[in-house]
């Protein structure tokens, strides 16, 4: 299992689900939106609190948040992504400042109102 939970409420985590999509051939990754039903069943099962604002990243028995959420779904990304994994050395506190800053401003990064439609393949790495 390696799904990733965002807002679907939040551009910015829209446009991020679309920008993971593009850079993942092999189909590693499936989604779900925090507010769908399998995504309150998921934060209820891996006991994430339901207020978490943030990506979360399920793979296998474990998930993670925040940054090192972000740093190892771009282990798995294709392309020079995977580069940015090794900032998981970096202690947690200060790369989840930098997460919650961007976090806290990602309504005023996108100015994007509208969402794109996702093509039928993609539709079928969603979870309902």
């Amino acid at each position: 299992m390696n799904i990733i939970l965002f807002d679907g409420e939040c551009h910015f985590c829209n446009t991020s689900v679309q920008f993971i999509i593009k850079r993942d051939q092999k189909k590693y990754f499936k989604f779900a939106s925090l507010q769908s039903e399998i995504g309150q069943k998921l934060l209820e099962e891996f006991q994430i609190p339901k207020t978490t604002d943030s990506l979360i990243f399920i793979e296998g028995n474990s998930s993670y948040v925040k940054s090192t959420a972000a740093l190892k779904i771009c282990r798995r990304l294709d392309g020079m992504w995977k580069l940015l994994y090794p900032f998981l050395i970096i202690p947690k506190f200060l790369r989840n400042t930098v997460y919650d800053v961007v976090a806290k401003n990602r309504h005023k990064l996108m100015k994007q109102t509208e969402c794109r439609i996702p093509t039928k393949e993609e539709l079928e790495r969603f979870l309902h």
